[in-house]
């Protein structure tokens, strides 16, 4: 049974960032640890001992970490704001690697844009998402169709899922994490347009 303590998502366990888990817990792989959630990026002040829903997150993260190893080779997730990147990049600061994969779906960038941004040496590709989910999103930009992990269990899916997503090639745009913000739409409501 892989122990997420040994794992780079330890340290964001042990700070309570790890909400809202649909899947947590050791996959197919050897050694192997999967998340399907929500990493909390800023906490709002607490009061006593009432436990508060955080500020923002990145919601819908699909990731696995390998036992033993300090850094998530594959992430992928929503961001309601694209300016919450620098967050990201704050937060799981020493939990990523310049070699690793890592998709930010973005609720306010223009819905043809994809960019690659580089933020403390680390690349994220951003991409648009527009009333969708990450796992669809992901899906689609890697070419699984559901019919190849149809017999799988959750933990078979994300793996092969993630397992897909880190040979894509990602020859986006690239430009700076300024120039992002001055491109970014203002942010839809989720809520609008959808039937009561």
């Amino acid at each position: 049974m892989t122990a997420i303590e040994n794992t780079a998502l330890g340290r964001l366990e042990k700070e309570g960032r790890l909400l809202n888990a649909i899947f947590k817990g050791g996959t197919t792989k050897q050694g192997r640890f999967g998340f399907r959630g929500d990493i909390a990026l800023k906490f709002q002040a607490q009061v006593a001992d009432e436990k508060r829903p955080p500020h923002y997150s990145i919601e819908q993260v699909l990731t696995v970490v390998q036992e033993g190893e300090s850094s998530i080779p594959v992430l992928a997730g929503y961001l309601h704001c694209f300016a919450y990147l620098a967050d990201v990049a704050n937060v799981l600061d020493g939990a990523l690697s310049p070699d690793g994969s890592y998709f930010m779906f973005c609720n306010n960038i223009d819905l043809l844009a994809k960019y690659r941004i580089k933020l403390r040496g680390i690349t994220f590709n951003a991409l648009p998402c527009d009333e969708s989910t990450v796992w669809k999103e992901m899906m689609d930009l890697v070419g699984v169709d559901k019919n190849d992990i149809k017999k799988l269990d959750a933990p078979g899916k994300l793996d092969y899922l993630l397992d897909a997503a880190k040979d894509v090639d990602m020859s986006y745009d690239e430009i700076s994490y300024e120039d992002g913000l001055k491109r970014m739409d203002p942010v839809r409501n989720r809520n609008e347009n959808r039937p009561v």
